[in-house]
């Protein structure tokens, strides 16, 4: 690993045109933990309670798809498929029951996410709600195009965009169990792992996407934006990486570092950030989330 690291650091970052390249998901997580329930406006408006802890769910990892390539409808459902914008937590090193107060050492940083659902399945059947199902087809765990480090994310909002019109914008401070909190309670139910995602739920706004030729943009300001077009048919998830493809792929024997124009993006040993000039991370290489390279 030490020499791979080595190698990456002396090469020279190249900028691309988003429009030239294809984005994978920026990290590999072994497993996205979704949250319901999470905001107060939601809340007031559906006469939710107040959840004493967070309320969440896992989507399969064959759900996870990466930003700007299409949703797939599946071909074993007809029902309706929404949106929902969220912010994504990426860890960043592995942890359990920790405090509120150490969890920004184990934050690597933050994505855009969207919670795509098959909302006619969440109770299809009355004496079980089936999130897990709902949620897990291949395709509907969208997020990236990248991880951005060094922000507040009580200062961000999340917008979602469909066909050009906001349907969502929503602060995350508003949130019952901010991205801080998350992580301490989570990591007290399971062993969060680097890579990791926990969506941190959305808020008003989530809704149907109608047809084939709708466009959905999450965007967060300080973090990213991601798209997404909806259209029928059969999607192919991309397969998982192996080590060997890895280690050639950061040697430059099949592929590139790649990431969109508008801020350099650095590969480093297992992980990538936005960078930004005169930002160093202080980060062990060795602790960061694995990274697709594309």
């Amino acid at each position: 690993m030490p020499a791979i690291y080595s190698q990456v650091q002396n090469r020279a970052v190249e900028t691309l045109k988003l429009s030239d390249v294809q984005v994978r998901t920026p990290c590999q997580p072994s497993k996205m933990i979704c949250l319901w329930n999470n905001f107060h406006q939601l809340a007031a408006k559906n006469d939710f309670q107040q959840p004493k802890e967070p309320l969440w769910f896992l989507k399969a990892p064959n759900s996870y798809w990466p930003a700007n390539r299409p949703i797939e409808r599946p071909a074993t459902y007809a029902g309706k498929i929404i949106y929902e914008g969220e912010l994504g937590v990426v860890i960043g090193k592995k942890c359990f029951n920790i405090s509120e107060a150490e969890a920004g050492d184990y934050i690597f940083g933050y994505t855009c996410v969207n919670d795509v659902t098959a909302v006619d399945l969440l109770r299809k059947d009355k004496s079980f709600e089936q999130w897990a199902r709902a949620k897990s087809f291949d395709t509907f765990g969208v997020f990236g195009p990248v991880i951005a480090t060094g922000v507040d994310p009580m200062k961000l909002s999340v917008k979602t965009i469909l066909n050009g019109k906001e349907r969502q914008n929503y602060p995350v401070a508003d949130m019952f169990f901010p991205p801080h909190k998350l992580v301490a309670a989570i990591s007290k139910d399971v062993t969060l792992m680097p890579g990791d995602i926990i969506a941190c739920g959305t808020s008003l706004g989530a809704g149907t996407m109608g047809d084939a030729h709708n466009v959905v943009d999450i965007v967060i300001d300080g973090v990213g934006s991601s798209r997404q077009c909806f259209r029928p048919g059969a999607a192919e998830p991309i397969p998982a990486r192996r080590a060997a493809q890895a280690e050639e792929d950061l040697r430059g024997r099949r592929g590139r570092h790649r990431r969109p124009a508008g801020g350099q993006v650095c590969a480093r040993g297992r992980g990538r950030h936005r960078h930004r000039p005169g930002r160093a991370s202080r980060r062990d290489p060795e602790e960061w989330p694995q990274a697709g390279v594309a």
